[in-house]
């Protein structure tokens, strides 16, 4: 005994159901394609088909009658309706009209109603009811049905069959290619809607792709920007400070550049962990350090105070664990507002105020906004950066808030509210552009 695929009618099955369906929608759809590229060579084939159908039509009889004179006029007349089916795709309802004209005149010359002879008419309405709305097909599939009935009725060529013969026979016969045309109708729609849903749902990826690919380009720029400003801010400070104090305080001077390779070499360790994201995770290269957070806030603050920028923490309320997203946000907005106080402000002193509460962590970083000779010489110009815009785009990436602003009694400060855990960001209003830091005015430019 051998076992393999079973088979239904010399067909192969999978699963125990025959492909035999697949296999002719297949050829139907073959045939479709070869008729939408070559319209005129299939219309030419189908007339030639009916033609031949309706010659044989004409030459049968019932049993003991007559067969009707002038044949060749009747032939005549059903050719000139195979001709016009010709225009089918155009105009269908004037090819209907003229198969009906015509085989009209062929039953009315005694010719017997067949299926043969309906063949012109049936292509007609099957045609109609593809092309047409079903209104129209309708309206006129049963004036067409009535017409011929009626030409049965008063026929010769029928008067030996019953009357139930002579009515269901030729409107039975007629409904068959309304009810094809209107089904393949429905076919060609249902793929059109599934092309259409197919279309619309490649679209929907393309766009969902590239909004994911642009999100992702964002983070990475922030989380480069945040690295990399910090850094290297820390970095021009402290080497402006230590040209000032070269002269001055030699020995600070010594410290002060001992810290800056420190300061640098911290730099690299964090850039080559952020762009590691980018390698393949089975990259043995890639980089496997721990994600910052607020607990890492003394290095933070010590590598500012190795650049002359004296900063004080304070805790309010009971510390708790934070969700990794919320204390890596936390760090980074606390790294940024320090990065921008070291590069934009001419101050001495910075503070930061963690305050935690039940639902929610509030983080205050503010500066004094004080100028001294060492401070204003190593401060950058200011310039127009993303670090607020980073900083508010981190807050809302968790459900938070930020806000920053000048205080009134001189300084800046930048505050913003974090959950305790991640909420869905909601859709708000674009934000008004934040102020630009300006450098304090020096002595001379107040005079």
């Amino acid at each position: 005994m051998t076992t393999g695929v079973p088979m239904t009618a010399g067909v192969p099955t999978t699963a125990g159901v025959p492909t035999t369906v697949s296999a002719d929608r297949r050829y139907a759809d073959r045939l479709e394609d070869f008729s939408d590229r070559h319209p005129f060579l299939v219309d030419l084939a189908a007339s030639c088909a009916l033609m031949g159908c309706v010659v044989l039509g004409l030459a049968l009889t019932l049993p003991g009658a007559k067969p009707p004179e002038h044949e060749g006029v009747a032939a005549a007349v059903m050719g000139v309706s195979c001709v016009s089916l010709l225009k089918h795709r155009t105009h269908p309802r004037a090819a209907l009209l003229v198969t009906v004209l015509c085989t009209g005149a062929a039953i009315a010359k005694g010719f017997l109603i067949t299926p043969l002879l309906l063949a012109p008419i049936m292509a007609a309405l099957y045609w109609l009811a593809t092309l047409t709305p079903r209104l129209t097909t309708r309206h006129w599939g049963l004036t067409t049905i009535a017409a011929m009935t009626l030409a049965a009725l008063v026929s010769d060529s029928m008067e030996h069959l019953s009357l139930v013969l002579r009515t269901i026979g030729p409107a039975f016969w007629l409904l068959l290619p309304l009810a094809a045309g209107r089904a393949t109708q429905i076919r060609r729609a249902y793929l059109k809607s599934v092309q259409s849903r197919a279309e619309h749902a490649e679209r929907t990826r393309e766009e969902e792709a590239r909004l994911r690919v642009t999100e992702e380009r964002m983070r990475i720029a922030r989380d480069l920007h945040d690295v990399v400003a910090h850094h290297l801010a820390l970095a021009n400070a402290q080497a402006g400070t230590a040209a000032h104090l070269t002269r001055t305080d030699p020995e600070q001077a010594h410290r002060i550049l001992t810290d800056l390779t420190a300061t640098t070499s911290s730099a690299l360790r964090e850039l080559k962990s952020t762009v590691g994201v980018l390698r393949r995770p089975d990259d043995p290269e890639a980089p496997l350090a721990p994600t910052p957070g607020l607990d890492q806030l003394p290095e933070l603050t010590a590598a500012c105070e190795s650049a002359g920028l004296t900063v004080t923490v304070i805790t309010e309320g009971s510390p708790g664990q934070l969700d990794p997203g919320v204390d890596l946000t936390a760090y980074r907005i606390v790294q940024e507002a320090l990065t921008n106080v070291s590069k934009h402000a001419a101050a001495d002193t910075a503070h930061i105020r963690l305050v935690y509460e039940e639902a929610h962590l509030t983080v205050t970083v503010t500066d004094d906004g004080g100028a001294t000779p060492s401070r204003r010489a190593c401060s950058p110009d200011p310039g127009r950066g993303f670090g607020l815009i980073g900083m508010r785009e981190r807050a809302q990436s968790v459900g938070g808030s930020l806000r920053a602003g000048r205080r009134p009694e001189g300084g800046f400060e930048v505050t913003t509210d974090l959950p305790l855990r991640p909420r869905p960001r909601a859709a708000e209003p674009a934000p008004e552009p934040e102020p630009t830091r300006e450098p304090e005015p020096t002595p001379d430019q107040r005079k």
